[in-house]
């Protein structure tokens, strides 16, 4: 993982493996439950940004529901806020808080891109030993991968 920023007091916003600090809205945008962030933090984490046809990154865009608009975009002031947990709702992404910490799962069509090439997505997890071992060094060979989770 890559960090960023990591400045205290701030809100983190974990997306793509990249650790980013972003901005705390206003109180009363926080009685919601949900992250909102600046439009710039939104590029800066996330490396979408809001356009006329959506919030786009790169090609990728996904159009707003024009009549769930104040569901993801709020003036305060003179920063316009967006809710980027709605945003994760809205294309089915996996989001997960802890403290003032959000991680973003992979979107959909991120997962079912390993699906399609029948490809595990390369990771590094700990022997019972504790040495790290990445997928891709076993490339060739047979792997018997046992996982447990307690959801």
């Amino acid at each position: 993982m890559t960090t960023r920023a990591a400045d205290p007091g701030k809100q983190t916003v974990i997306y793509d493996e990249v650790a980013t600090a972003v901005a705390t809205p206003p109180a009363a945008m926080n009685a919601s439950g949900d992250l909102w962030v600046t439009l710039a933090d939104l590029t800066r984490a996330t490396r979408f940004a809001l356009k006329p046809q959506g919030v786009c990154r790169d090609e990728l865009c996904f159009p707003l529901p024009k009549n769930r608009k104040t569901a993801f975009l709020r003036p305060q002031g003179k920063t316009n806020w967006f809710n980027l947990s709605e945003f994760a709702r809205l294309l089915h992404q996996p989001v997960a808080r802890e403290a003032e910490t959000w991680y973003f799962g992979e979107r959909p069509e991120v997962q079912n891109a390993f699906v399609g090439s029948l490809t595990a997505p390369d990771f590094t997890l700990p022997d019972v030993n504790g040495k790290p071992h990445a997928l891709h060094d076993l490339r060739g060979k047979k792997v018997l991968l046992i996982t447990w989770a307690s959801w």
